[in-house]
This record gives C-alpha cells, sequence and structure tokens, in this order.
C-alpha cells in the first residue's frame, strides 16, 4: 500500500510562493509607475503609486476591472472638483457645504452598490480630497491638479496591466469555479437529504446563502480576464443564480408531504435545476456562454444608504468647523485625509473597524516611512536606490494583503496606501523634515478626529441594519402575496432575497441577539420560494 502526500505549495517566511509574486509584482508595478511618471515630469507622480498601491490585487481580472472603475470615478470626481470649487470658492462656509454634500452623495452611492462599483463611487470622494481639499488656498490650480492626477492615474493603470501580463498573473476564474463546485456539491447534498425530510437550521441556511451571493462581485470580474472572460462571467453568473434557485427548491421540499402535487412539482423542478448547474459550471470551464443567461439583481437598502450618507455628511461637516475654528494654517492637508478615510471606509462591510484599524496603522506607517525617506534614502536621488529601498515597504505590506485573516489584510492594505501618501515620491525627492512630521500630525490628527466624531455620531450599527432588513423582507413578501412584487424570473427574484439575507450576515446576523430575525428572514425565503413555484399558489412571472 502505498500513501500519496498532497503537493505542499513551496513556502518562505511563512508566506507562499503566490504571495511572494504578488508583492513582487506589486512592487514591481509600483517602480515602473513612479519611473515613468518621473520620466514624463507629471505634477503628481506620488498619484501613479497611490495607484498601484490601490490595485495591488493578486489576480488579473479583479485588478483590471478595478483599474476601469478607479479611472471612470477619478474622471468624475475631478469634474465635481472643478464644478464645486468654480461655483462656491467665494464663500467658504458654502464650498464646505458642497463638498460635505457630495461626500455624503457618494457614501449614498457606495451602499448602494457592490465591489468595484461601490469603489468607484468612494473614490468620489477620495478624488474630491486630493484635488479639491487640498488646492483650497489656490483654486486657480485646481484644473491642472485635476489633469495631472488623471495622467497620473493612467500611467498606474498602464504599469499594473504590463507587469501582471508580463508575469503571467493568474487567473481568478479557477477558484471561482472552484468555490462553485462545492457549493453545488454541499447544496446536492443538502437537496437528497431534504427529499428524506431532513431540515436545515435557519443560522446554516443563512450562511449557506452568504457564501453563495458574496461570489457576485467576484464573477463580475472574470469579464475584463480575457479573451473568454463576459462568456466565463455569464457561466458562473448563471451557475450562482441557479445555485440560489436550486437551495430554494429545496427548503420548499422541507415539510411537504411526499405524494402532494406540489412536491412532484417541487422535485421535478430540483432535477431540472441540479442539471442546469452541471451545464453552467460545464460552459464555465469550457469559456463559453450558458444556454439560458441570468441576471444577478442586488438587494440595497436605500434607508441604510441614506443613513449612511447623512452620516458621512456629518463626519465631514464637523472636521471642518474644527479646523475653522481652529484657525490652522495648512488645515485642509489634515481635512483631504479625513475626506479620504470616509471614501476607503465606505466600501468596508464595517466602516468603524476600517477607521479602528486606520488608528493603529496611522502611527506604524508615519515610522516606516519616517525610516524609509531619513534612514535608508537619507538624500539619495538616484532612482534605482529609490526602488531598492522602496522594496522591503511595499512587499511586507502586500504580504500582509495575502494573509486569510481580514484584520491583518486590512492593515497591509491601509499601510501601503499611508506609507505612499507620507513618502510622497516626487522628483526630486524633497527630505524636508518639518513637512514630514506635519504630514504625520495631520494624519495622525485625522485618523483620530475621525474615530472621535464617531464616538459621538456612531456608524449604523449591525443589529438595526439586521432590524430594518427584516422588515423589508416581510414588506416584499406582502407584496408578492397581493402580486405586486418586481417584474424578475423566479430564479433571480429568489437571488435578490438571498443576498438580502447575505447583507443581514454580514451585518452580524450569527450574533445570538440577530438570530431571530435571521430565521424571520429565512422564513420569508422559503414562503417566496414556495409562492413563486408551487403551482396551487399562482403568482405572475415574467421573464426580464
Amino acid at each position: 500500500m502505498t500513501a500519496v502526500a498532497d503537493a505542499q505549495p513551496l513556502t518562505f517566511a511563512g508566506f507562499p510562493g503566490s504571495s511572494w509574486a504578488f508583492a513582487l509584482r506589486t512592487w514591481l508595478a509600483l517602480v515602473i509607475a513612479l519611473y515613468a511618471s518621473f520620466w514624463l515630469e507629471l505634477d503628481a507622480p506620488y498619484s501613479s503609486a497611490l495607484t498601484v498601491a490601490i490595485l495591488a490585487i493578486p489576480t488579473r481580472g479583479q485588478t483590471m476591472e478595478k483599474a476601469g472603475f478607479r479611472l471612470l470615478g477619478t474622471v468624475i470626481g475631478c469634474a465635481a472638483s472643478i464644478a464645486i470649487v468654480g461655483l462656491f470658492t467665494q464663500t467658504q462656509v458654502l464650498l464646505l457645504a458642497a463638498l460635505a454634500i457630495w461626500i455624503g452623495a457618494c457614501v449614498y452611492l457606495a451602499a448602494l452598490l457592490d465591489g468595484n462599483r461601490a469603489y468607484m463611487a468612494g473614490l468620489g470622494v477620495i478624488t474630491v480630497a486630493l484635488v479639491a481639499l487640498e488646492h483650497l488656498d489656490d483654486p486657480q490650480d485646481i484644473f491642472d491638479a485635476a489633469t495631472g492626477r488623471g495622467a497620473a492615474i493612467v500611467v498606474g493603470i498602464l504599469a499594473v496591466a504590463f507587469v501582471n501580463d508580463l508575469s503571467a498573473a493568474p487567473d481568478y476564474y479557477p477558484q471561482v469555479l472552484a468555490k462553485l463546485c462545492d457549493l453545488h456539491r454541499r447544496i446536492a447534498g443538502y437537496a437528497e437529504r431534504s427529499v428524506g425530510g431532513e431540515t436545515l437550521p435557519a443560522t446554516m441556511a443563512a450562511g449557506l446563502l452568504r457564501e453563495l451571493t458574496l461570489l457576485r462581485p467576484d464573477i463580475t470580474g472574470l469579464a475584463t480576464e480575457s479573451s473568454a472572460g463576459p462568456a466565463r462571467s455569464a457561466a458562473a453568473r448563471a451557475a450562482m443564480v441557479n445555485l440560489v434557485a436550486m437551495f430554494a427548491t429545496a427548503r420548499a421540499l422541507e415539510g411537504q408531504p411526499t405524494a402532494s402535487p406540489c412536491a412532484s412539482t417541487l422535485t421535478d423542478e430540483l432535477l431540472r435545476k441540479h442539471a442546469e448547474v452541471r451545464g453552467n459550471l460545464a460552459a464555465l470551464r469550457a469559456g463559453e456562454r450558458p444556454v439560458h443567461e441570468r441576471h444577478a439583481p442586488v438587494y440595497r437598502s436605500r434607508r441604510i444608504a441614506l443613513a449612511n450618507g447623512l452620516r458621512a455628511v456629518v463626519y465631514f461637516a464637523l472636521a471642518s468647523a474644527f479646523f475653522v475654528i481652529a484657525g490652522w494654517p495648512s488645515a485642509n492637508a489634515a481635512l483631504a485625509l479625513l475626506a479620504i478615510l470616509i471614501g476607503l471606509s465606505a466600501t468596508m462591510p464595517d466602516p468603524a473597524v476600517t477607521i479602528r484599524l486606520a488608528v493603529i496603522a496611522a502611527p506604524v506607517s508615519c515610522l516606516l516611512a519616517g525610516v524609509l525617506e531619513f534612514v535608508v534614502l537619507d538624500g539619495v536621488d538616484a532612482f534605482p536606490l529609490l526602488a531598492l529601498a522602496l522594496a522591503p515597504f511595499v512587499m511586507g505590506s502586500a504580504l500582509l494583503m495575502t494573509r486569510p485573516n481580514p484584520v491583518l489584510a486590512g492593515f497591509g492594505r491601509i499601510n501601503l496606501v499611508f506609507i505612499v501618501l507620507l513618502f510622497l515620491p516626487t522628483n526630486p525627492q524633497s527630505y524636508d523634515p518639518q513637512a514630514f512630521l506635519f504630514t504625520c500630525l495631520f494624519l495622525l490628527l485625522a485618523t483620530l478626529l475621525l474615530a472621535a466624531i464617531q464616538i459621538v455620531l456612531p456608524p449604523l450599527s449591525g443589529e438595526r441594519r439586521i432590524r430594518w432588513l427584516a422588515k423589508s423582507a416581510r414588506r416584499d413578501l406582502a407584496a408578492l402575496e397581493t402580486g405586486a412584487g418586481p417584474c424578475l424570473a423566479p430564479e433571480e427574484a429568489a437571488f435578490r432575497d438571498a443576498a438580502r439575507i447575505g447583507e443581514m450576515m454580514m451585518a452580524g446576523g450569527s450574533a445570538p441577539q440577530n438570530q431571530p430575525a435571521v430565521t424571520q428572514a429565512i422564513a420569508c425565503f422559503d414562503h417566496a420560494a414556495r409562492m413563486r413555484l408551487c403551482a396551487d399558489h399562482p403568482v405572475a412571472k415574467r421573464e426580464p
């Protein structure tokens, strides 16, 4: 008897080879972006390095999709900066009020979107911070700053694309395929047990739906991965939606008498969905479009989005009032950094956690950036030495970003962004200790001030979001019973309901105090599935 051991991935210093390859690609892209920016004599070369830091994702498709949305978000943000400053430059109070409203609108939109689309909305805040807020004292330079930032971002995007193609960055569809196959196996096993009368607890069902719906942004990113990307994205999306429909059918079978007409209809539907998912997965492997394409609509609460947007307006308004009353010179930089933090946290599941991470990362980043600029480089102006000096700082942060622990991964990303913002690579480098200390002071002040404001007016709690989402589930079920629900195919309507449950789990639905609301939402999901699937409960259906 011969035991065959699974091949273990090559590791070094506790990180696998894939993590080191990603870190090396990130450093190389950042160096190329800086070199091109210096050679082109761009006004804001650090923006190209910042673009690389933000676009640092281990796989090709996700990187390119994010790059496209970053470019679009920058164009919108630059246009908004020019318009707002041009209209309100004569009155500082109205100017800050207009900027606060714009920031709130971007945060509101980010809460209604997902994936890189939400990032594009958050980037509207970041761009306004870097273009408008940093040039409040010299509004005549707004247009030049906007065009210079746009040019630097294009350079950063091209550098990332070049390095990814040169180093054959891995595609993401094999990982998506593996996750979908695993979910198909688990749901098929559950379906077999449900026919035999076994039930699945509501919290476990909600967790499974969360795993399914979380794949949506990843599947959307497959479209930019290769020439077969759009077909693979369509096949993966159809598999995901049909898996939710398959799961909903299995849930509807629970408790049905075996000999009832509804049970027979549900069994036939379950077998049909099982076969359709297998066809979708085969199309994903082959890079072909599925026979029946599906949309994957997501549920987003406008009430939650409005609450987030209003809080962003208040956060920025309070910070602006603080700096206006203080009357500090060059306080625009601190206000810009605070707006950047608002924009970054708007795309995260829990903004409060992001701000707490920023409070921890800020002093660490200040220390590391100071070591880089005044110890490692210490007046050096040769670009090869700059590139070598950046390597440990950039690659170390990138390695942390690959860790499965979300806290470490988030810390690594924030640290990389902060180091670039603090170091501000230029040609030639100024090496001004006073300017560096002021930048560090402003960053620390911005993070602490935003954290203090959030203590006074906390972000929307997970418990309240879950209550609002559960209430919306009951409301949608009542509308379905009267035939007034959204005109969606049954599979797509089930996915929309599942996305809402996934949002509840992201907000802390697994906590004991929130489990009754999650159980209620699962009950609404099951009831709606039976109404859509069983012939003895007629509901109007129309394909979109």
